[in-house]
């Protein structure tokens, strides 16, 4: 007979701060259209819907950098690799079609429950992972399950704030305050 892992303070404590944040980043879209969703009324090239759906993909990529699959979070090592992860990274900031916001926040909860699901299973916050050689990381480093975490934590809040002024400017709405 296996049992469920049971969550440490810690975990508790670093998983219910990561929720804190998706929530405030998904409060900023709520009662929006699809068409508020790809509004981009500042001088950036953000919107709504394109913020929910670059933090979504990008909390996927760590965990699967957490269960040992660094491709999301590495640099390609071919020109047209390269050139197709520069699309790829500029895809995930926008709805492309057949994309809708309701989906992309389906797709958010998904990634969510599987982020619980990975961090309640992992032995340790400990576990540490060698990054992948990339200009942006330091050579030879390594995160642990802790530093993904709290990476994921910071992005999140980072772009929770992008996504209220952004909201704020499309309708008034103040989001976070």
């Amino acid at each position: 007979m296996t049992h469920a892992p049971t969550l440490t303070a810690e975990r508790t404590d670093l998983l219910s701060t990561l929720a804190l944040h998706r929530g405030f980043l998904r409060h900023t879209v709520r009662g929006l259209s699809d068409e508020q969703a790809v509004a981009r009324p500042t001088v950036s090239v953000l919107c709504p819907g394109g913020l929910i759906k670059h933090v979504m993909e990008m909390e996927h990529a760590w965990i699967r950098f957490v269960q040992g699959d660094d491709a999301g979070v590495g640099m390609p090592t071919t020109e047209e690799g390269m050139r197709a992860a520069q699309r790829e990274h500029e895809q995930q900031f926008e709805l492309l079609p057949g994309e809708t916001l309701a989906s992309v926040l389906a797709r958010y909860d998904e990634v969510a429950a599987e982020t619980e699901r990975v961090i309640a299973a992992v032995p340790s916050l400990d576990t540490s992972y060698a990054l992948p050689a990339a200009p942006w990381f330091e050579p030879g480093a390594r995160w642990s399950v802790r530093r993904v975490l709290l990476h994921l934590i910071a992005e999140t809040a980072q772009h929770a704030g992008h996504a209220d002024i952004i909201r704020e400017t499309i309708d008034g709405q103040k989001t976070m305050g």
